[in-house]
C-alpha cells in the first residue's frame, strides 16, 4: 500500500471517528444551485452580506474590499449614519459586531414600500442574532440596517 493511499484511508478513518462522515458523504451527492437577480432586492442585499462577509473574513486583512461594497450597496445618506454609529458603538456597523460571522442567511421580511429583509448572522454553533436591513425599490441602496425595521422605529 502506497503512503498516499495510506494517508486517505487514515483520513477517512479520523472523519468517521470524529462523526464527520456523514458530512463528508451529504457534499458529495447532487450538485448544489444557488442563483440571484441582480434586479430582486433580496438577491441584492444576500450578495451584498456574502460579499462584504467574505472580505471581512480575508485572512490577508485587506480593507479595501469592504470600503468598496459599503460604496455600492448602501446609499451615501445612510453610509454617513452607519459610519457615525460604528465611531460611538466601536463595532461594524453592517454586522452590529466586533467580529465576523461563520454563516448568514437572508430572508425576505416584505414591506409595500421598500425592501425589508432579515439578516440572521451565526457566529457559532448555538449563537445567532438577527437585523433588519431596508432597502429602496428604486435606487436599489440600502437605507437602513438595524435590530428594528424603518416601520418599526
Amino acid at each position: 500500500m502506497s503512503s498516499k493511499t495510506r494517508a486517505v484511508l487514515t483520513a477517512g478513518v479520523l472523519a468517521v471517528a470524529l462523526g464527520l462522515g456523514a458530512t463528508a458523504q451529504a457534499s458529495a451527492g447532487a450538485p448544489r444551485s444557488v442563483g440571484g437577480d441582480p434586479a430582486d432586492n433580496i438577491s441584492r442585499i444576500a450578495d451584498f452580506y456574502g460579499a462584504y462577509i467574505d472580505a471581512e473574513s480575508d485572512p490577508d486583512g485587506s480593507g479595501d474590499l469592504p470600503t468598496a461594497l459599503r460604496a455600492y450597496y448602501i446609499a451615501p445618506s445612510y453610509l454617513k449614519k452607519l459610519e457615525a454609529w460604528e465611531g460611538r458603538e466601536h463595532a461594524d456597523g453592517v454586522l452590529r459586531a466586533q467580529s465576523t460571522p461563520i454563516k448568514w442567511k437572508v430572508t425576505d421580511n416584505g414591506t409595500a414600500d421598500h425592501t425589508e429583509a432579515v439578516i440572521t448572522l451565526t457566529w457559532s454553533r448555538h449563537t445567532s442574532t438577527k437585523l433588519i436591513v431596508d432597502m429602496t425599490r428604486s435606487t436599489h441602496k440600502i437605507i437602513h440596517i438595524g435590530t428594528t425595521g424603518l416601520g418599526g422605529k
